[in-house]
């Protein structure tokens, strides 16, 4: 019998090894790699291509909705289930549009994870613990974007989701740098970064550049500390 091939992506040990043990008991499912970094984790999807790889969003780096959109681009045939302690309907949006087949909260109980395992492995998706196909995903965002698309007949753009160099920015100024700051470290000019902070702060419709840290940081977007946890 061909097994499930699968990739932990989480930076708590403890967590990891206890969902190891829970698959590794299934015989249909084998647990080909463990990485706790976001960069390391698309790097070696891209070189291994699993089956399945098991994401948080909360990761050092690359946080897991950066890693699932790169990763889908280059292999797309990889199924991503987004497992993670940030649970609301804006994230579930958030990660189905970066490419996710499936996301659940990190109290799943194992009966449920094992069974949307098997049903990505098969091309399908697990959304609100129903079994969609490709045709009927796509709906389902539609149906979702359309309810959050506009507000009182405007265009509401905070479902639209960062981009790469948006999450960086956000990055350095949640550890409380100015826009010079930002511009040196990132070799772009103030302008350039100021012109982000306004697209930023449109597409999460905050007002500004410390609730739009706080709103990153509470969906686990960015981290505060990444700096000081390569350095212990």
């Amino acid at each position: 019998m061909s097994k499930i091939s699968v990739m932990l992506v989480d930076d708590h040990p403890l967590f990891r090894q206890g969902l190891r043990r829970v698959l590794e008991s299934q015989e249909d499912l084998e647990v080909i790699m463990e990485v706790s970094d976001g960069e390391e984790a698309l790097r070696l999807a891209k070189q291994l291509t699993p089956d399945v790889v098991i994401m948080d969003i909360n990761l050092p780096h690359m946080n897991g909705l950066q890693v699932t959109r790169e990763l889908k681009q280059v292999v797309p045939e990889v199924a991503v289930i987004m497992l993670t302690a940030y649970h609301d309907d804006e994230q579930i949006f958030h990660s189905v549009r970066a490419g996710a087949a499936a996301y659940f909260p990190k109290d799943i109980t194992p009966r449920r994870l094992v069974e949307a395992i098997r049903q990505v492995g098969k091309g399908n998706y697990v959304i609100d613990d129903e079994v969609l196909d490709k045709p009927e995903v796509a709906s389902w965002l539609l149906q979702q974007f359309d309810k959050v698309a506009y507000i009182d007949g405007m265009p509401n753009e905070m479902f639209a989701p960062l981009s790469p160099r948006e999450m960086e920015i956000l990055q350095h100024i949640a550890k409380g740098q100015s826009n010079k700051e930002v511009a040196y470290e990132l070799g772009i000019s103030r302008q350039t970064v100021k012109n982000h902070m306004t697209s930023i702060l449109r597409k999460l419709a905050v007002n500004d550049r410390t609730q739009a840290a706080l709103y990153a940081v509470r969906r686990g977007w960015i981290r505060l500390h990444d700096e000081e946890e390569t350095q212990l």
